[in-house]
């Protein structure tokens, strides 16, 4: 009955390959690779650690050497705001500060239950470059993944209330030019898709998860970032796949 059961089953498993079978050669390997890729899209930066999400554009180039792989260049501009409290700064600081805001409370300037909050606006800006590797078995869409690695420039302005000196107190101290700037190198991992429209257009959905310590000097953890990107791609060119 065992037996029976297994070639049974093997008997399905060979009518089910042969009858999906036509559908994978009709869906078919692209014909088709560009030699050079070019997009532009929206894309959505999210630091959870430190609640800023932010919004913006993405754009990339790139040449492909082969038609598995793509050397390219990629950039993204994006803005948003958050609020910076004590508990997200470096240990130092926030015994600085609990020390500061304990003798205000001292003074009577400020009363016991008071919470130091920070509304800060952010623009960060991304620069990665490197390989990029593409599977084309597929005629209607391309997946591809690479690595992250690149540089991160953040831009991150305060707005302490006016109705609270003691917070425009501390901001002058800690940002006294009212701006803060820093960049770091990011690494991580990213990837996606390329829903193929036509043979020249597509439209890629990607994402890449990165790590990255801004503001080392003020925060006390490094943070992971996810981008998420959407938009139109181009290939043109020489056809690699000949």
């Amino acid at each position: 009955m065992r037996l029976l059961s297994a070639r049974y089953a093997r008997m399905l498993f060979a009518l089910a390959a042969s009858s999906t079978l036509p559908v994978f050669q009709a869906l078919g390997q692209q014909t088709y690779v560009g030699r050079y890729d070019l997009y532009a899209g929206y894309s959505y930066l999210n630091s959870p650690h430190i609640s800023l999400a932010e919004n913006g554009f993405g754009l990339q180039a790139g040449v492909r050497v082969v038609s598995w792989m793509t050397i390219g260049f990629d950039y993204s501009r994006t803005s948003g705001n958050t609020t910076i409290t004590p508990d997200l700064l470096t240990p130092a600081l926030q015994t600085q500060l609990g020390g500061e805001l304990q003798q205000l409370i001292a003074g009577g300037v400020i009363p016991a239950s008071y919470t130091l909050a920070v509304p800060i606006s952010s623009v960060t800006q991304t620069f990665a470059g490197g390989p990029q590797f593409s599977y084309h078995g597929w005629s209607h869409g391309t997946f591809f993944v690479r690595p992250a690695l690149g540089d991160i420039h953040e831009a991150a302005t305060p707005h302490a209330n006016p109705a609270d000196p003691v917070a425009q107190g501390i901001v002058a101290q800690l940002v006294p030019s009212g701006i803060k700037k820093d960049d770091v190198l990011f690494y991580g991992f990213g990837g996606g898709v390329d829903i193929n429209v036509t043979q020249h257009f597509a439209l890629r959905i990607q994402a890449d998860f990165v790590h990255d310590h801004l503001f080392s000097d003020l925060l006390k953890d490094s943070r992971n970032t996810v981008r998420i990107g959407i938009g139109p791609a181009f290939q043109f060119g020489k056809n690699v796949m000949k």
